[in-house]
């Protein structure tokens, strides 16, 4: 019997984490609506279960990548697996919607744990430049098409089988991983570099009281004691962690590198598109199905075009990247998803779904595009040096993104009369947020990137400076006379 290649087995073991998260992070928009109805929950409670797993996965990301420096990352990536697949197995089960609620915080964690390890063992698996260049390419075509197809894959999971099926599918993936993980994966030493604890709890405690505060809001009012209460709590939360990271050197984050434009530009943008995809995913998935009257199946199929063209974007920026400056392509993206999602500002009953696709199907182009482009600028703002901790500053950022764009939305929802006035509105708020990351990108990325561009030409056109000649040297050191 023919010895299999270790190679494709490395990938799908080390894919099966990405796998997960990514098809979690959509499926739940098409199995919202049934779980809203098969555990009567309210709207907030909803959002919870829904934004519960993206505030763990944000909130202890940047600290799970910081655990993996010094366990190893090997460990910790087995960890988060068998506390993924735990967490799936408890949602699956869960009787109501609390339980619920917790067992997708609990999943974030896990998800949290294995994402910015899988990334350093698939480094370490592939040494060579050359092969890891490919593999990454694979690798990202199986993360875009599972993202791509997870409304669909939703959509008929819930319809044949129930909600609890898409957290059951996590187990023979997650199992499949970490038995592949464990024979071709090597795994290697830690070492001794502290945990920054204190500012990681800081963060924890403010993303927590923050998405409190946006969720609970519309239901328990604005002037509420307790949401007034985790608004304090959220600002009282930023002002420790800023006072400890000034004073100390084993900082969250490097904020050193916000100072250069470009980095600071790249985040931002990140930022706002993952509120803005997010955000407007989780309310489309409620919108066709309630105000619609799609079933879970036809949910999925009418959601599809804001997802399914992100893979191929992928493919187009990798051929058009060498040509084209990442600074303009990021803003002419974030323009084109702005103009589709305000042109569903206008949206009504009557509008017919061939609009609604095309709009969509636009975003999905133009996302496909901002995904590649603004890892590639982040990473090119901080260098080779900093490529690995860009990297997880700006997956912190996005998924911090997703965070607020979930909760945001939901209170627009929460507070508008209709499902259909409630999508208008919040289409408003995602052009919005696409318009102004065209200008962060055009504004931080490109004209940075057009003045250092600018001073490297001028720089080789004009050439070493020309040595002086003895009879100027001599006549700039002569007593009374300065050099020019």
């Amino acid at each position: 019997m023919p010895k299999v290649p270790s190679g494709p087995l490395k990938i799908t073991a080390l894919a099966a984490g990405f796998v997960m998260a990514s098809l979690d992070t959509t499926v739940m928009q098409v199995a919202g609506a049934t779980i809203q109805e098969r555990l009567h929950a309210s709207l907030s409670q909803l959002t919870w279960a829904v934004d519960g797993y993206v505030l763990t996965f944000a909130a202890l990301l940047m600290l799970a990548g910081g655990l993996a420096n010094r366990v190893g990352a090997r460990r910790v990536y087995l960890w988060g697996m068998a506390i993924f697949g735990g967490a799936s197995l408890a949602c699956a089960l869960a009787p109501g919607i609390g339980v619920l609620i917790a067992a997708r915080l609990l999943q974030g964690a896990g998800a949290a744990l294995f994402m910015p390890s899988s990334l350093a063992l698939l480094v370490q698996a592939f040494p060579d430049a050359r092969e890891r260049t490919k593999v990454l390419g694979v690798w990202s075509a199986i993360v875009s098409s599972s993202m791509a197809l997870g409304p669909t894959v939703g959509g008929i999971m819930v319809g044949a089988f129930g909600w609890p099926s898409i957290f059951l599918i996590n187990l023979p993936v997650g199992i499949a991983g970490m038995l592949l993980t464990r024979r071709y994966i090597i795994g290697t030493e830690g070492d001794a570099r502290p945990l920054a604890a204190p500012g990681h709890a800081a963060v924890i405690v403010g993303l927590a009281a923050i998405s409190f505060a946006l969720i609970e809001g519309p239901q328990l009012g604005w002037n509420s004691a307790p949401v007034i209460g985790a608004i304090a709590a959220a600002a009282l939360a930023a002002v420790l962690l800023i006072g400890r990271e000034r004073r100390t050197d084993n900082q969250v984050m490097p904020w050193t590198l916000f100072r250069g434009a470009r980095f600071a530009g790249a985040n931002a943008v990140g930022f706002l598109f993952n509120a803005a995809f997010y955000g407007s995913l989780f309310m489309i998935g409620l919108y066709v199905q309630h105000a619609r009257g799609a079933s879970p199946l036809h949910a999925g199929l009418e959601i599809l075009p804001l997802t399914i063209f992100i893979p191929v974007s992928n493919i187009a920026f990798a051929r058009i990247s060498g040509r084209v400056a990442t600074g303009p392509l990021l803003a002419v993206s974030f323009l084109v998803a702005g103009a589709a999602s305000l042109a569903l500002v206008a949206l009504s009953p009557s509008t017919p779904y061939w609009m609604l696709a095309v709009a969509l199907g636009l975003t999905s182009i133009a996302g496909g595009f901002i995904s590649p482009a603004m890892t590639a600028a982040t990473v090119n703002a901080a260098g080779t040096r900093h490529a690995n901790t860009a990297g997880s500053v700006l997956n912190a950022n996005r998924q911090i993104g997703s965070l607020i764009g979930i909760a945001s939305i939901s209170a627009v929802l929460a507070v508008t009369s209709g499902w259909t006035a409630g999508a208008a509105l919040s289409f408003l708020l995602v052009g919005a947020a696409y318009l102004a990351g065209a200008v962060i990108a055009w504004r931080l990325i490109h004209l940075p990137e057009r003045r250092e561009a600018t001073a490297a030409t001028a720089a080789t056109a004009s050439g070493p400076a020309p040595k002086p000649q003895p009879h100027q040297a001599r006549e700039a050191c002569r007593p009374g006379r300065s050099p020019s």
